[in-house]
């Protein structure tokens, strides 16, 4: 068992759950000669990346072990090579490509809005309506839907207003005892960079066309705040300025 297991804290987690909710748009796949099924976005083209090693990686997927056929949101490109890992344990994946969303919405909010003139209309361009409008055709599954989340470093990216609404609506898609994979800069990264899994404790990265600034970088004592209603938390500090950090629902 994981270190949320070990200190008795992981309800919900590895045990076997039969039964799991269908999700919206499902797409059947016979990857690795399961079949099974992965929903979301279509495949993104596999790449060439760099490796680095991944204890969160590692440690998430230990608070996992013997959960059977849990349900899992990858917030990054439905890369084959992550989607293929897990339906090949069991999972139902979905994935959701958030970063581009937020900047495909934002630049047509911009263009919306550009021109605000009342009250009403300045209005409509606070963090909050913003929120609200993306959040209407974006991250739109049943409450209690995902034993897992790969939320990556999506937050750093984030204005820190919509951030905070982001983590609450998917808290309210998370089953209680489901654990969350994030990473955040220490620094302001140098450049854009996507990731997928390719071992248990191997991540590659790659780099990619920059979709959205880096909009903030947060301290320990804010990340805790953002994940208020967790349980516990536990973070990996790596060389290439990346804290990778688990949390238990």
């Amino acid at each position: 068992m994981g270190f949320l297991n070990k200190l008795g804290m992981a309800v919900g987690v590895g045990t076997s759950r039969e039964g799991t909710r269908a999700l919206p748009n499902e797409r059947k796949s016979s990857i690795g000669g399961r079949n099974s099924v992965a929903s979301g976005t279509p495949y993104t083209p596999e790449l060439q990346g760099t490796n680095r090693i991944s204890n969160g990686l590692k440690e998430f997927l230990w608070n996992l072990d013997g959960l059977g056929h849990g349900t899992l949101l990858d917030l990054g490109p439905a890369w084959q090579t992550t989607l293929s890992f897990f339906i090949e344990r069991g999972f139902r994946v979905s994935a959701e490509d958030v970063l581009r969303g937020w900047a495909e919405f934002s630049a047509q909010e911009d263009l919306r809005t550009k021109d605000a003139k009342t009250v009403e209309e300045f209005a409509e361009r606070s963090p909050e309506a913003r929120a609200k409008r993306f959040l209407k055709d974006n991250l739109q599954y049943p409450a209690s839907s995902f034993d897992a989340l790969l939320l990556w470093d999506v937050l750093d990216y984030l204005e820190p207003a919509f951030a905070k609404i982001v983590v609450a609506h998917l808290t309210d898609l998370l089953r209680p005892g489901a654990v969350v994979f994030a990473m955040f800069h220490s620094k302001k990264p140098e450049s854009f960079n996507r990731y997928r899994v390719a071992d248990t404790n191997t991540l590659q990265v790659l780099a990619s066309k920059q979709l959205c600034s880096c909009q903030k970088i947060y301290q320990n004592r804010e990340i805790q705040d953002l994940f208020g209603k967790y349980r516990t938390m536990k973070s990996f500090v790596a060389r290439d300025q990346l804290r990778e950090t688990l949390f238990l629902k």
